[in-house]
């Protein structure tokens, strides 16, 4: 059985990344959405509410689980015998950082590769930070992300203006 990690913040989760997860499950047996407890960034929502949004928006997918992770990536690829990790890549710019990531991590543990998927064209400028501003500033976001995610953003930044 062969199993990918694809690491993210997923903050919050948006059509884009869906449509990666949809594609490495048509690659691999089984993805593991992977959420790294990384205390230098501040998210907007939770870690429990991100695994729980995440859990939803790809309950349709069968070989597709959620777990959280703190440390290296290539070590819990290892513990969880992953053969890839996934990144999804929108520009070159985006491709830069990634390949730079990916060499690192192939030093790391050259057992274990790195694929890079370019999710549809549709989502090519789409990230969680559009996401969030968007939302903050009160525009409907249902275009982005899950209908139920978009009604979360709103009610978070509702209770911000409070």
């Amino acid at each position: 059985m062969k199993t990918a990690l694809y690491p993210g913040s997923f903050d919050p989760i948006t059509f884009g990344h869906i449509d990666v997860i949809r594609r490495s499950a048509d690659i691999f047996d089984r993805v593991i959405v992977t959420l790294a407890v990384n205390s230098d960034k501040q998210p907007l929502f939770s870690l429990e509410e991100r695994i729980a949004q995440i859990s939803e928006a790809i309950k349709d997918i069968e070989q597709v689980e959620v777990k959280t992770f703190g440390g290296l990536l290539v070590r819990f690829a290892e513990e969880q015998k992953a053969v890839a990790i996934i990144r999804g890549v929108r520009a070159v710019s985006d491709f830069d950082y990634e390949f730079q990531m990916a060499l690192t991590n192939r030093k790391l543990s050259g057992d274990i590769v790195t694929v890079f998927l370019a999710p549809h064209e549709r989502y090519s400028y789409l990230n969680s930070k559009i996401v969030r501003e968007v939302a903050r500033l009160g525009g409907n976001v249902e275009c982005f992300v899950p209908e139920f995610i978009a009604r979360a953003l709103s009610r978070k930044f509702e209770m911000e203006e409070r």
